[in-house]
């Protein structure tokens, strides 16, 4: 946000120390500040309305399919029955809009902490939730997602987290422990739970950690790889599980799956063949997993490539 071009602010965000990416604004819609964060809502040239939480690009009005639905279909497609589901964080409910597409499921626990964000992203960003806090399914909770998913055990088929990166607060959340907490939330071994696992371009050290600390915890551990146009780079999505292994489910059954749902053809990036096609990785990300690194832990929650932004 340092520079005007042809009558636009022009948003840079860093993806590192080293390198980043922006976008232009055409005006800023709605700004506000909640008990914890700076909110803005924002017209922009590529994405539409985007949210910013602390000058963060947090969802993207035009493509966040590109986010939501790696994050959301893989763990709901693998899983036999999915009734029972935990959101931690994923306040813009962006998350929620595609859970409640599986009609299976029975109840939505979102758990998120700042009520301004609900609040705000509810009034303004109905092409991303899509009216879905409406919902009788949905319970929202304005709490700490990690003492929720404590206080919740054996109750959920699917728990995801959608946070942010892993500073501040969140970083609590990127912990062997919690990691623990949200395996005991499970209703049993088939569970699933789903998160985003930073970018193996951008950030190698925390992606590799993440991967560690999950397989720390968990039986089964699956990395999926997409691009997303907000965060300019190639990202990764983990699915872990003690019993379900997603890597066994083949593309036929996946598109069986989405029929018998009713979401055949109405993804734009999930199928069974990208479910199959996001779980191969590069030969340089099977280079970075060879390498050393370190379980997260309460006590040593840092990464090796924090940075500010």
């Amino acid at each position: 946000m340092d520079r005007i071009v042809k009558k636009r602010r022009v948003y840079t965000e860093a993806l590192n120390p080293y390198f980043g990416y922006f976008y232009t604004i055409k005006k800023s819609l709605r700004k506000v500040a909640t008990k914890y964060q700076k909110i803005e809502l924002v017209d922009t040239d590529e994405f539409g309305k985007v949210l910013l939480l602390d000058d963060i690009t947090q969802v993207v009005e035009s493509n966040h399919f590109m986010y939501h639905e790696p994050m959301v279909h893989p763990a709901m497609c693998s899983h036999p029955n999915p009734q029972n589901i935990l959101i931690v964080g994923g306040g813009d409910g962006g998350i929620m809009n595609e859970v409640l597409k599986y009609p299976t499921v029975k109840r939505v626990e979102l758990a998120e902490l700042d009520e301004g964000v609900v609040s705000f992203s509810r009034k303004y960003l109905e092409a991303v939730h899509g009216g879905g806090f409406d919902d009788g399914r949905v319970n929202v909770n304005i709490t700490d997602g990690r003492k929720f998913t404590e206080d919740h055990p054996g109750q959920f088929d699917v728990v995801i987290m959608d946070m942010t990166d892993p500073c501040g607060p969140s970083r609590m959340l990127y912990t062997k422990e919690f990691y623990r907490l949200v395996k005991r939330s499970m209703r049993d071994r088939a569970g699933l739970f789903i998160m985003h696992s930073e970018s193996p371009v951008s950030r190698p050290g925390a992606f590799s950690c993440i991967q560690k600390t999950l397989k720390s915890v968990f039986k089964s551990v699956t990395p999926l790889y997409t691009y997303i146009q907000m965060y300019a780079v190639l990202w990764s999505v983990t699915v872990s599980s003690d019993e379900t292994d997603i890597s066994k489910c083949k593309p036929s059954i996946i598109d069986k799956k989405l029929k018998k749902y009713g979401l055949d053809g109405c993804l734009k990036l999930y199928n069974g063949s990208t479910h199959a096609a996001m779980q191969v990785p590069y030969p340089y990300i099977t280079e970075i997993l060879s390498k050393p690194s370190r379980i997260i832990t309460d006590a040593k929650a840092e990464f090796p490539d924090d940075f500010l932004h």
